[in-house]
């Protein structure tokens, strides 16, 4: 063997080496998110880690952090670069995962990273829709001031005010909820795919206060 083709395959062999010292890296970065252990990934990022690598699901680091509403590995991870809007198999990214959550402060380190606020999930929803359906108050508002769309409809044919009512209980939360969309000036009249309008199903599902909302408001 020539000094030559030595080289060649000792470089090949150490490239061959510190590949899989990555691939362990990126994998032991996944591993330590899901642990919950900070300082190990803030070493693995020093030593090099994929910051946005993908487990077999496609979610990355930064979307398995918010999925447990890991505030401070979420912002080490976004300080180092991870993508706020990477989406996973099943079209979950950290920003709409956040959002559709309620973890709010993920959710401001999105905002202030890029967040694509024109994103939607696998049900064709902006962030906003999910967070008005569950109830989640302060992330309405964070979403609002961002400024969502408002009146963004989904493939089943719902906007958030629309969710906010056919998918809850026309509690205190979505009261709030209902009377930020109106105050934002959303469009109170949008029906849904059948033809039905906020302040119908609202009538229909006895949520009195939040029709009444929507009434004062000049919904028809």
């Amino acid at each position: 063997m020539t000094l030559r083709s030595m080289l060649k395959h000792g470089l090949l062999a150490a490239g061959l080496l510190l590949g899989g010292m990555l691939m362990a890296s990126d994998d032991a970065l996944l591993n330590a998110v899901r642990a919950g252990q900070l300082q190990q990934v803030q070493a693995l990022l020093k030593q090099g880690a994929e910051v946005n690598v993908r487990g077999a699901d496609g979610s990355s680091a930064l979307l398995l952090a918010t999925a447990d509403n890991r505030v401070e590995i979420a912002r080490t991870l976004i300080e180092a670069g991870a993508d706020v809007n990477q989406q996973n198999l099943i079209q979950d990214s950290p920003y709409l995962l956040a959002g559709a959550s309620g973890h709010n402060q993920i959710l401001a380190l999105t905002l202030s990273h890029g967040a694509d606020l024109k994103s939607t999930n696998r049900y064709g929803g902006t962030a906003l829709i999910p967070a008005c359906e569950r109830g989640h108050v302060d992330t309405v508002r964070m979403l609002i001031a961002a400024g969502v769309d408002l009146n963004h409809v989904n493939r089943l044919g719902w906007t958030c005010l629309l969710e906010a009512i056919v998918l809850a209980d026309g509690g205190p939360a979505h009261q709030q909820i209902v009377a930020q969309l109106i105050s934002a000036g959303a469009d109170l009249n949008l029906p849904d795919h059948d033809g039905v309008s906020p302040l119908q199903h609202a009538e229909q599902r006895g949520q009195s206060t939040i029709a009444k909302m929507l009434r004062d408001a000049g919904a028809s």
